[in-house]
């Protein structure tokens, strides 16, 4: 466990030496500040307009922002992760590193924790960042905090299946424009993989919701847990990690 930490404090310890830790930050806090501006300004809208017309009580704050700011951060999010997963082993390879760290005395599946655990941390800290403006919500109103923690399971739990699926494209290549476009563009399949549910078959159906990464979040962003969404995203990033492992492997025995 010693040198699965020793290399997640290497990833962070890299990643923060760079720009890119801190644009990456950076850029999903502006994002998410956006997203939950233009939410709370709907919202303040529709509240104002049901007391104005008599249109019942107060507004649902759990599904009428919530929900949808989380179901917003959710396309945030595919579209960052790329960004911190692409440099992972492309660049180390790039520049003579990833040889080096064959060298040492660590087996395949500690580089490989060791990296999803320092790009995980990456990733927790945006989403650390984001709870600033969702406090707000606490602060002035009265949100189901339950709806806001499963939420955030659910944001974590895809954004470590984006991870692993990351790291294994970074694997493959020397080239971190050539990882992050296999990564964005394999993570874009499977977020659009149902827009085909309703004209396939029963089977078929079945078979493309199953595989969906968007159908097992949208419980999390209502705040439900269901085993198996949670069996589902720890399965893609154990199968993930699996094969950036063999990938590693496959190195071995190359050099």
């Amino acid at each position: 466990m010693r040198n699965v930490l020793a290399i997640a404090r290497r990833e962070l310890r890299s990643s923060f030496a760079s720009p890119v830790a801190y644009v990456a930050v950076g850029l999903f806090a502006l994002v998410f500040g956006y997203f939950f501006y233009a939410t709370l300004v709907f919202f303040a809208e529709r509240s104002l307009q049901a007391t104005q017309f008599g249109m019942g009580g107060p507004m649902n704050v759990n599904q009428m922002m919530i929900r949808p700011l989380m179901l917003n951060v959710s396309v945030i999010v595919l579209f960052f992760l790329p960004m911190l997963t692409m440099r992972a082993f492309a660049e180390e390879k790039r520049s003579g590193t990833f040889e080096l760290l064959l060298t040492r005395p660590l087996t395949d599946w500690q580089i490989v924790t060791g990296k999803f655990l320092g790009a995980m941390a990456m990733y927790s800290l945006m989403l650390l960042v984001s709870l600033v403006s969702i406090l707000l919500l606490f602060l002035l109103g009265n949100p189901e905090w339950r709806q806001v923690a499963t939420s955030y399971l659910g944001l974590l739990l895809m954004g470590g299946c984006f991870v692993a699926l990351g790291l294994f494209f970074s694997s493959l290549t020397r080239s971190q424009l050539v990882a992050g476009v296999l990564t964005f563009s394999a993570l874009l399949l499977l977020w659009v993989i149902n827009w085909t549910a309703d004209s396939a078959g029963p089977v078929m159906r079945a078979v493309v919701q199953a595989l969906s990464i968007t159908d097992h979040f949208d419980d999390f962003s209502r705040g439900v847990v269901d085993t198996r969404h949670l069996v589902y995203y720890l399965s893609f990033i154990g199968f993930g990690l699996f094969l950036t492992a063999r990938a590693i492997d496959s190195e071995r025995w190359k050099g």
